[in-house]
C-alpha cells in the first residue's frame, strides 16, 4: 500500500505512545448521578455515561486502561480545516519544527502548512481511535472537500484500506447559498471504516411509516400485507421474453420494450399458483408479484446519500439547539451543530442495545442527546463518552444533556417528519387506488394519531409531505439517564509516586497498572475496597489475578504496613485455593518483606511480586 506522506510524520507517527497517563477525575458537582435505593447518590462512577472535559489526545488515552478495544461505534467530527475556525495546533511534539508550530497559532486560510498540521493533529487520535475500537466496531467520520482526501490517505494506513466501507454524502443545506461564487456547496461527507472488516455487521435502517403504509391487503391474502413488485425488469434475461395470458382474457405479447421478465415462465406460473401474481381488481392489468411484508427483511439497506429531509440539516440543528439552550448559556451558541437525525442515523447503523458510543470531538453534545434518544426508543443501554477540550464542555455540552436528561422550557409546535415524496402526475391519477397517495397518508395517520396533536399534510413545489405535530405548552419531556463528569488529573509519572506529589486515587492507578501489565482492559466493576491494610484485588486477566497495596497518602506509602508479606502472600493465594483455573496472581506494592524465594519454599510460586515504583514491568503475554 502507497505511504501517506505529510510535513511533521516522522514526530507524530508515535506520538500517542509518549502521551502520558492522566487519570479521569470525576466532578458529582457537574454530574447527573442515579439515585441508589435510599434515594442518595452514589459515588461518581466511571463505567457509564462520561462527559470529559480536557485535550482529547490526553483523554483518549487515560480512556485505554478502561475501554481500550471495547468501544462498538466511534463519531466524530473534528475541524474542517477551512482556514476560518481558528483552531490551534497545541500538541506538544519534542520537536523544533513542530514547536514552532505551537507560536503560529490559531491556524488560519493564509498558513501554508495548514493541510500538514491538521494532519499531524489528527493522526495521533487516529492512532488511539484504532486502539479504543472494539474488533467488531466501526469508526464514522464527518468532513468535507477541504481535508476528506487526506483524510482518507491517513485512514487508509492506520485502519487498513481494506477496511473502508464507504463514503456518504450528507446533502446538508435545505436551501442553496445564492452568495456562493460558483457552486452552493450543500454536501459533507461521511467516512466510514471498520475495525475489521470481516468481524462487522451493519444493521439494517428501520422502515419508516410512509414505507410500511404502501404494504395492503386488498385480496385479504393471509399471509398479510403485500407491496406490488414489478414484473418488468432492464436487466437482460434469456429467459424472460414470453407472452402472457391475463386472468381477463387478453394476451400481453411480452415485457415492455427494452425489459424483460424477471423470472422464467415456469416460475412465473409457478407464483401466479400460489397466488403471488396480482393482476388488479378486475384481473385485466400487467401482472405484479406480491412481496410480502412478513417475508421480507426486517429493515431496508442504506444507501450512500443521505438526505436532509431524513437526516436533517445544517440549519435544522441550529434551530434544535437553540431550542434547547436558548440564550441561557449567556453564550454564543455553537455555530456548526450536528443535526441530532444525523447521528442517530448512525446508531441505526452501526450500534446495537448495549453499544458504547465515543465522540472525541463532543461540541454540542449531539452524540449524547442521540443515544439517549435511542436507548428511550427501543429501551436500549447504550453509553456514550463524550470528550470536550473547550471551555463550553459545561456549560454547553454537558448543559446540553443536562437538558435532554431532565426536560427543558419549551412552548410551541415540536413536528416530526412521517413522509417526503415527490408526486407524478401518475401518482395523482393513482391517488385513489390501493397503495395510492392518499392511501398512504390514512395508513401513517392510522399507525401515528396516537404520537401526535394532530397529523399535517402540505404539498409544495410537487413534493408531498406529511408531519406529526405536538403541542408543548410550558416543558419538552426529558429522556431520562445519568451522566458523570469529569476533568483530567496530573499525570501520573511513576518515578514520582513515593514524593507525595499529586497522588492518584486506588481506580485510577489500579487501572493503569492492570492494562500495563496485562495488556488487557479493566473493569471498573471488578475493583474491590482496599482493607486496612490498603489491599484489594483489581480485576482478573486473560492469565492473572491482578492485586494493589496502595493508599493515596505519603504516610502509608512510605509506612511498613504497605509491604507486601508473606502472611499476604498466603490470604491472596487463598482466595484461589479450590480454583483450577492456572492463573497466578500479581501484586503490585511499594514494598516487600518477602523474598520469591521464600514464596517458593511456601508453596506460593504462583504469586508474584512487582515494586511500586517500578521501572518497566509487564507481564509476559499467555
Amino acid at each position: 500500500m502507497t505511504e501517506f506522506v505529510f510535513k511533521g510524520k516522522e514526530f507524530v507517527h508515535n506520538h500517542h505512545l509518549s502521551i502520558p497517563h492522566r487519570p479521569l477525575v470525576p466532578d458529582a458537582s457537574k454530574s447527573i448521578l442515579p439515585l441508589e435505593t435510599d434515594g442518595q447518590a452514589p459515588p461518581a462512577r466511571l463505567d457509564g455515561n462520561l462527559i470529559i472535559h480536557g485535550d482529547n489526545l490526553h483523554a483518549l488515552k487515560s480512556l485505554l486502561p478502561l475501554y481500550g478495544g471495547k468501544v462498538d461505534c466511534i463519531f466524530i467530527d473534528p475541524p474542517y480545516n477551512t482556514g476560518n475556525e481558528g483552531w490551534a495546533y497545541n500538541d506538544n511534539v519534542n520537536s523544533p519544527m513542530l514547536q514552532a508550530w505551537l507560536k503560529e497559532n490559531p491556524v488560519g486560510i493564509e498558513d501554508g502548512l495548514r493541510h500538514d498540521k491538521w494532519c499531524a493533529m489528527m493522526w495521533p487520535r487516529f492512532k488511539l481511535l484504532h486502539e479504543l475500537l472494539a474488533e467488531t466496531g466501526s469508526f464514522w467520520m464527518t468532513l468535507d472537500d477541504n481535508e476528506v482526501h487526506r483524510a482518507r490517505g491517513m485512514l487508509d494506513e492506520i485502519f487498513g484500506e481494506q477496511n473502508f466501507v464507504a463514503c456518504c454524502i450528507w446533502h446538508k443545506m435545505d436551501s442553496p447559498k445564492n452568495t456562493a461564487e460558483f457552486f452552493s456547496v450543500d454536501h459533507d461527507y461521511l467516512l466510514v471504516y471498520a475495525k475489521n472488516l470481516k468481524s462487522w455487521e451493519m444493521n439494517l435502517l428501520p422502515r419508516s411509516s410512509g414505507m410500511l403504509a404502501r404494504y395492503k391487503n386488498p385480496d385479504s391474502d393471509p399471509r398479510g400485507p403485500w407491496l406490488l413488485s414489478d414484473l418488468a425488469a432492464r436487466n437482460f434475461y434469456a429467459q424472460g421474453q414470453y407472452s402472457i395470458k391475463t386472468k381477463s382474457g387478453s394476451v400481453i405479447d411480452g415485457p415492455p420494450a427494452g425489459s424483460y421478465w424477471r423470472v422464467s415462465e415456469s416460475k412465473f406460473y409457478e407464483l401466479d399458483a400460489d397466488n403471488r401474481i396480482w393482476w388488479g381488481e378486475g384481473g385485466g392489468n400487467r401482472p405484479g408479484i406480491k412481496r410480502f411484508l412478513s417475508e421480507v427483511k426486517d429493515g431496508v439497506v442504506a444507501q450512500t446519500i443521505w438526505n436532509w429531509e431524513d437526516v436533517g440539516s445544517t440549519r435544522n440543528a441550529k434551530q434544535y439547539l437553540s431550542e434547547i439552550l436558548g440564550a441561557a448559556t449567556g453564550q454564543e451558541l455553537f455555530i456548526t451543530p450536528k443535526p441530532i437525525e444525523l447521528v442517530q442515523r448512525v446508531i441505526d447503523l452501526a450500534t446495537n442495545e448495549n453499544s458504547i458510543i465515543l465522540d472525541s470531538f463532543a461540541g454540542s453534545a449531539t452524540t449524547a442527546h442521540a443515544v439517549l434518544a435511542a436507548n428511550v426508543k427501543d429501551g436500549g443501554n447504550r453509553q456514550f463518552i463524550l470528550v470536550e477540550c473547550e471551555n463550553y464542555a459545561d456549560t454547553l455540552t454537558a448543559e446540553r444533556v443536562r437538558r435532554a436528561i431532565h426536560g427543558y422550557a419549551f412552548k410551541g409546535n415540536q413536528r416530526e417528519e412521517l413522509l417526503r415524496q415527490p408526486l407524478t402526475f401518475t401518482d395523482l391519477k393513482k391517488a385513489h387506488e390501493s397503495g395510492g397517495v392518499l392511501d398512504q397518508i390514512a395508513g401513517i395517520e392510522n399507525l401515528e394519531k396516537y404520537r401526535f396533536d394532530k397529523i399535517e399534510k402540505k404539498l409544495k413545489d410537487g413534493v408531498l409531505t406529511v408531519e406529526g405535530v405536538k403541542a408543548v405548552q410550558e416543558k419538552v419531556d426529558g429522556l431520562g439517564g445519568s451522566f458523570t463528569f469529569c476533568t483530567l488529573g496530573q499525570p501520573i509519572e511513576m518515578e514520582k509516586l513515593l514524593s507525595g506529589k499529586d497522588l492518584p486515587s486506588f481506580p485510577a492507578l489500579g487501572a493503569l497498572l492492570f492494562h500495563t501489565a496485562t495488556s488487557e482492559v479493566l473493569e471498573v466493576a471488578q475493583i474491590q475496597t482496599p482493607d486496612a491494610n490498603g489491599l484489594a484485588k483489581l480485576g482478573e486477566s486473560s492469565a492473572w489475578h491482578v492485586w494493589l497495596i496502595y493508599r493515596p497518602e505519603l504516610a502509608f506509602l512510605n509506612a511498613p504496613e504497605s509491604a507486601f508479606t508473606l502472611d499476604k502472600a498466603k490470604a491472596i493465594a487463598a482466595t484461589t485455593a479450590d480454583k483450577a483455573d492456572g492463573k497466578r496472581h500479581l501484586v503490585f506494592a511499594p514494598a516487600r518483606f518477602v523474598s520469591q524465594k521464600v514464596l517458593r519454599d511456601a508453596g506460593l510460586s504462583m504469586v508474584e511480586y512487582s515494586p511500586l515504583p517500578w521501572a518497566l514491568y509487564r507481564a509476559e503475554r499467555s
